[in-house]
């Protein structure tokens, strides 16, 4: 959940009522079905992205112990997404020729890439009909951009938001030094969700996105922007790294959750707002199978460690 610059603190995750289908393809194919990554046309950031970085030999980061600890030593993962369409941050994908409509910003407009962006009028929003992020996530094929609101609400012909921003799929270029996106921590959302036919095919190679009760006043790129006032260097800042460790067995879990816990070791979370301890999101979809993913909800978060990436910059 967004914290307004300068303001820290624990938020619960909220999740509310969203539209039938998980996925809306405003392209022409099923509302039901989202198309596997490859069907896009477009790669969901560039192989040499920080997001898509394997992480499983960088080093341990010399205050992993406080970060994990600050985050959770006993709580557990938690799937924040699944078979429900309540839970989780819907998507669309349309065609290239989708009509652009405005988008008036009501919060970080000084921080937010003006629109109009090509947001359809039946776009999923996250939490529809009760208060959360409602964001509201769009993927142009052809273009290949990926247009992310947050606090997202129709007005008109076009959109109210709290912020927007606009990533270029093609490119691993970030956001501006100090700016936010539709993500507390400057970061795009779309590539770090699980999506149920990245699992279906048996592999996720990037990082997750990945919610922590408190941060630091701090952001370690790829992140660009920092939602906390405090100065504790016990708290994680945004953008940090997490791995599932090497030596955390495997061995009794199956199915899903297995994907998922592969994926974490190889390529792991990655810190991208204030909300609940170890809540990994993901795209709704009809086919999760929402008991093989409690199985998550057995690994502590005394089993993860906090890798570097890089400096903790301050802007």
């Amino acid at each position: 959940m967004r914290l307004l610059p300068g303001v820290a603190g624990l938020c619960a995750a909220v999740a509310a009522a969203a539209p039938i289908g998980a996925t809306a393809d405003h392209s022409g194919a099923s509302a039901r079905s989202a198309p596997a990554p490859h069907q896009y046309g477009c790669p969901i950031l560039p192989p040499a992205s920080p997001l898509n970085r394997d992480i499983s030999r960088a080093p341990v980061d010399r205050r992993s112990a406080d970060y994990i600890a600050s985050i959770g030593l006993s709580a557990h993962l938690h799937a924040d997404f699944g078979s429900n369409p309540a839970y989780g941050i819907p998507y669309a994908v349309v065609g290239p020729r989708q009509p652009k409509v405005p988008i008036s910003f009501t919060e970080f407009g000084g921080e937010s890439d003006a629109g109009p962006y090509p947001v359809p009028p039946g776009a999923p929003v996250e939490g529809a009909g009760a208060e959360g992020d409602r964001h509201v996530l769009v993927l142009q094929r052809g273009s290949c951009r990926l247009y992310e609101l947050y606090n997202a609400r129709r007005a008109g012909a076009g959109w109210d938001a709290g912020s927007g921003a606009v990533f270029d799929l093609r490119s691993s270029r970030l956001r501006p030094e100090g700016w936010t996106s539709a993500d507390a921590a400057g970061l795009p959302i779309f590539p770090l969700l699980a999506r149920f036919e990245e699992v279906r095919a048996g592999r996720i190679e990037h990082a997750l996105r990945v919610t922590v009760p408190q941060t630091q006043r701090g952001y370690i790129h790829p992140a660009t922007h920092l939602a906390s006032i405090r100065d504790d260097p016990q708290l994680p800042p945004m953008g940090l790294r997490l791995r599932l460790k090497a030596s955390f067995s495997l061995a009794r879990y199956h199915g899903q959750a297995l994907v998922l816990l592969r994926a974490l070791k190889r390529f792991g979370l990655i810190v991208a707002d204030n909300g609940s301890p170890w809540f990994i999101t993901g795209a709704p979809n009809r086919r999760w199978d929402d008991q093989d993913l409690d199985q998550l909800k057995t690994v502590p978060g005394s089993a993860f460690e906090a890798v570097y990436s890089g400096p903790i910059r301050r802007r």
